[in-house]
């Protein structure tokens, strides 16, 4: 693990996910690879419940981390990968909650995944590790509370700088693209490529409908009629 990822969802994690990799960071870890891997949930689920998790074993050949979950345990991984950076990425609050709260809140409770997550085995492990780490555990179920919300966030940030030593974290805005991250990481600017600009809320509604398909269609097939 080279680079450990502190900052919450929807602050640019899946572009940075994809620049990281065209940075020779790869694979690096999101949300997405949990949904992909459904062993990994029962580690989450021991890592929000307070129970021991070889994080090595957990993120063997990953180079780097971001989004949910790893980012609420960024100290956890700290300590388990002593060696790594540690990168903050950040966006105006009022901004970020309107994306979270559209996206992996919001269209998480709308119909069918409202439906999916209690019905489909699967997926109802993968809701009980989400809450518990995100919704239950960061924001101790008052996402809905904006200011509240907001204020989880700032402090989350705040967090981050006061623990990770200055010479090893990088506060960070996608829109900054490739230099600082490159700087930051020794690495050079990739030429004549632009910096990744994906998952807005289109997107991610759209990515999550065909990531549970993949993840979850195999199973109700293997039910029997």
């Amino acid at each position: 693990m080279r680079l450990i990822g502190a900052g919450f969802g929807r602050t640019g994690t899946k572009s940075l996910q994809a620049a990281l990799e065209e940075l020779g960071l790869k694979p690096c870890y999101h949300m997405t690879e949990v949904i992909q891997n459904p062993s990994h949930v029962g580690l989450w689920t021991d890592a929000a419940e307070g129970r021991p998790v070889d994080w090595k074993r957990l993120f063997q050949g990953y180079e780097a981390t971001v989004d949910w979950p790893a980012c609420t345990f960024y100290k956890e991984l700290m300590q388990a990968f002593p060696d790594a950076k540690v990168l903050l990425s950040v966006r105006d609050p009022e901004k970020w909650y309107e994306s979270a709260y559209n996206t992996i809140y919001g269209s998480l409770r709308a119909f069918p995944f409202n439906v999916i997550r209690h019905v489909v085995p699967p997926a109802r492990r993968m809701s009980r590790m989400v809450n518990g780490i995100i919704w239950n555990g960061t924001f101790k179920g008052r996402f809905e509370d904006k200011p509240f919300a907001i204020e989880v966030y700032n402090r989350h940030i705040e967090d981050v700088k006061k623990h990770v030593p200055a010479d090893r974290l990088l506060v960070y805005e996608v829109k900054e693209g490739w230099e600082p991250l490159c700087r930051f990481l020794g690495l050079e600017v990739p030429q004549d490529k632009p910096f990744p600009r994906l998952n807005d809320t289109a997107d991610f509604q759209r990515m999550i409908r065909e990531r549970m398909k993949s993840a979850f269609l195999p199973w109700h097939k293997s039910q029997p009629s």
